[in-house]
Protein backbone atom coordinates (compact mmCIF):
# COMPACT_ATOMS: atom_id res chain seq x y z
CA UNK A 1 0.00 0.00 0.00
CA UNK A 2 1.40 3.09 -1.20
CA UNK A 3 2.79 5.40 2.29
CA UNK A 4 -0.04 8.10 1.45
CA UNK A 5 -2.58 5.91 1.96
CA UNK A 6 -1.20 4.02 4.66
CA UNK A 7 -0.45 7.22 6.51
CA UNK A 8 -3.85 8.93 6.04
CA UNK A 9 -6.30 5.89 6.02
CA UNK A 10 -7.02 6.22 10.30
CA UNK A 11 -6.48 10.09 10.67
CA UNK A 12 -9.23 9.69 7.70
CA UNK A 13 -11.68 7.74 9.70
CA UNK A 14 -11.47 9.38 12.72
CA UNK A 15 -12.39 12.35 11.05
CA UNK A 16 -15.06 11.62 8.92
CA UNK A 17 -16.38 9.14 11.96
CA UNK A 18 -16.56 12.60 13.63
CA UNK A 19 -18.55 14.08 11.03
CA UNK A 20 -20.64 11.28 10.92
CA UNK A 21 -21.17 11.13 14.54
CA UNK A 22 -21.94 14.57 15.22
CA UNK A 23 -24.47 14.83 12.34
CA UNK A 24 -26.16 11.85 13.20
CA UNK A 25 -26.83 13.35 16.57
CA UNK A 26 -28.00 16.71 14.93
CA UNK A 27 -30.24 14.86 12.87
CA UNK A 28 -31.52 12.40 15.49
CA UNK A 29 -32.28 15.75 17.43
CA UNK A 30 -33.52 17.05 14.44
CA UNK A 31 -31.26 20.16 14.92
CA UNK A 32 -30.44 21.40 11.55
CA UNK A 33 -31.49 18.99 9.62
CA UNK A 34 -31.31 20.62 6.35
CA UNK A 35 -27.74 21.25 7.07
CA UNK A 36 -26.98 18.01 7.87
CA UNK A 37 -28.50 15.45 6.51
CA UNK A 38 -26.26 15.58 2.90
CA UNK A 39 -23.10 15.90 5.31
CA UNK A 40 -23.88 12.87 6.98
CA UNK A 41 -24.97 10.73 4.17
CA UNK A 42 -22.18 11.70 1.89
CA UNK A 43 -19.37 11.93 3.67
CA UNK A 44 -20.45 8.29 5.12
CA UNK A 45 -20.15 7.26 2.34
CA UNK A 46 -16.99 8.30 1.58
CA UNK A 47 -15.93 6.96 5.41
CA UNK A 48 -16.07 3.39 3.67
CA UNK A 49 -13.00 4.00 1.34
CA UNK A 50 -10.40 4.87 4.44
CA UNK A 51 -12.01 1.73 6.25
CA UNK A 52 -11.70 -0.48 3.75
CA UNK A 53 -7.83 1.12 3.38
CA UNK A 54 -7.35 0.75 7.46
CA UNK A 55 -8.69 -2.79 7.07
CA UNK A 56 -6.28 -3.86 4.55
CA UNK A 57 -3.65 -2.22 6.50
CA UNK A 58 -4.70 -4.38 9.59
CA UNK A 59 -5.71 -7.12 8.10
CA UNK A 60 -3.68 -10.05 10.14
CA UNK A 61 -4.98 -8.36 13.76
CA UNK A 62 -8.60 -7.63 12.08
CA UNK A 63 -9.20 -11.36 11.37
CA UNK A 64 -7.78 -12.44 14.66
CA UNK A 65 -11.13 -10.32 15.93
CA UNK A 66 -13.37 -13.17 14.09
CA UNK A 67 -11.57 -16.07 16.42
CA UNK A 68 -12.60 -14.42 19.58
CA UNK A 69 -16.08 -14.43 20.81
CA UNK A 70 -16.74 -10.91 21.55
CA UNK A 71 -16.77 -10.21 17.93
CA UNK A 72 -19.57 -12.86 17.20
CA UNK A 73 -21.52 -11.40 19.97
CA UNK A 74 -20.82 -7.95 18.76
CA UNK A 75 -21.95 -8.49 15.09
CA UNK A 76 -24.79 -10.57 16.12
CA UNK A 77 -26.14 -7.21 18.60
CA UNK A 78 -25.52 -5.45 15.40
CA UNK A 79 -27.27 -7.38 13.17
CA UNK A 80 -30.61 -8.20 15.81
CA UNK A 81 -30.80 -4.16 16.18
CA UNK A 82 -30.17 -3.44 12.49
CA UNK A 83 -33.32 -5.62 12.02
CA UNK A 84 -35.50 -4.16 14.75
CA UNK A 85 -35.59 -1.04 12.93
CA UNK A 86 -35.93 -2.47 9.48
CA UNK A 87 -38.23 -4.74 10.23
CA UNK A 88 -41.35 -2.91 9.71
CA UNK A 89 -40.15 -1.71 6.44
CA UNK A 90 -38.91 -5.24 5.30
CA UNK A 91 -42.40 -6.54 6.33
CA UNK A 92 -44.62 -3.98 5.21
CA UNK A 93 -46.20 -3.28 8.88
CA UNK A 94 -44.34 0.02 9.43
CA UNK A 95 -46.81 2.71 10.04
CA UNK A 96 -47.90 5.73 7.75
CA UNK A 97 -47.31 7.70 11.30
CA UNK A 98 -43.44 7.47 11.49
CA UNK A 99 -40.58 9.54 9.99
CA UNK A 100 -40.10 13.27 9.93
CA UNK A 101 -43.65 14.79 10.95
CA UNK A 102 -43.72 17.48 8.01
CA UNK A 103 -43.19 14.90 5.33
CA UNK A 104 -46.11 13.11 7.41
CA UNK A 105 -47.81 15.92 7.00
CA UNK A 106 -47.30 17.10 3.43
CA UNK A 107 -48.98 13.11 2.50
CA UNK A 108 -51.59 13.97 4.80
CA UNK A 109 -52.22 17.05 3.34
CA UNK A 110 -51.46 15.88 -0.49
CA UNK A 111 -53.96 12.85 0.13
CA UNK A 112 -56.58 15.46 0.53
CA UNK A 113 -59.27 17.21 -1.83
CA UNK A 114 -59.66 20.94 -2.83
CA UNK A 115 -62.60 20.93 -0.65
CA UNK A 116 -60.94 19.27 2.51
CA UNK A 117 -58.09 21.70 2.43
CA UNK A 118 -59.44 24.89 0.99
CA UNK A 119 -60.53 25.58 4.62
CA UNK A 120 -56.76 25.75 5.79
CA UNK A 121 -56.00 28.13 3.35
CA UNK A 122 -58.39 30.76 3.66
CA UNK A 123 -59.98 29.53 0.48
CA UNK A 124 -63.15 27.71 -1.12
CA UNK A 125 -62.96 24.76 -2.77
CA UNK A 126 -63.55 26.85 -6.48
CA UNK A 127 -61.29 29.56 -6.07
CA UNK A 128 -58.24 26.99 -4.16
CA UNK A 129 -59.01 24.82 -7.80
CA UNK A 130 -58.95 28.37 -9.71
CA UNK A 131 -55.60 29.18 -8.14
CA UNK A 132 -53.64 25.91 -8.54
CA UNK A 133 -55.30 25.77 -12.33
CA UNK A 134 -53.39 29.29 -12.52
CA UNK A 135 -50.21 28.15 -11.11
CA UNK A 136 -50.09 25.24 -13.46
CA UNK A 137 -51.63 22.45 -12.13
CA UNK A 138 -53.95 22.14 -14.75
CA UNK A 139 -55.39 18.81 -13.73
CA UNK A 140 -57.33 20.99 -10.66
CA UNK A 141 -60.59 19.46 -10.22
CA UNK A 142 -63.08 19.24 -7.33
CA UNK A 143 -63.07 15.78 -5.55
CA UNK A 144 -59.52 14.68 -6.93
CA UNK A 145 -56.74 14.42 -4.52
CA UNK A 146 -54.13 16.65 -4.63
CA UNK A 147 -52.01 14.31 -4.83
CA UNK A 148 -53.78 13.02 -8.12
CA UNK A 149 -53.80 16.96 -8.93
CA UNK A 150 -49.90 17.39 -8.97
CA UNK A 151 -49.05 13.42 -10.92
CA UNK A 152 -51.56 14.59 -13.45
CA UNK A 153 -50.14 18.16 -14.21
CA UNK A 154 -46.55 16.38 -14.28
CA UNK A 155 -45.49 18.14 -11.09
CA UNK A 156 -44.15 16.34 -7.87
CA UNK A 157 -46.33 16.03 -4.58
CA UNK A 158 -43.92 18.84 -2.71
CA UNK A 159 -44.47 21.14 -5.63
CA UNK A 160 -47.65 21.29 -4.51
CA UNK A 161 -46.70 22.13 -0.82
CA UNK A 162 -45.02 24.80 -1.65
CA UNK A 163 -47.83 26.07 -4.28
CA UNK A 164 -50.52 25.38 -1.51
CA UNK A 165 -47.95 27.05 1.15
CA UNK A 166 -48.43 30.56 -1.05
CA UNK A 167 -51.59 30.35 -1.88
CA UNK A 168 -52.67 30.84 1.98
CA UNK A 169 -54.99 34.22 1.97
CA UNK A 170 -54.29 35.40 5.63
CA UNK A 171 -50.24 36.27 4.77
Amino acid sequence: MPAFLSRYATPFITGLFLVSLISGIALFFHVGSAAFRGMHEWLSMVLILPFFLHTWKNWRPFVMYFKRLPMAIALGLCLVAGLVFAWPAITGTASNTGGNPAIVMARIVTDGTPAQVAPLLGHTEESLVASLKEKGFNAAETGRKLSEIASASGKEPMAMMATLASLRTDQ
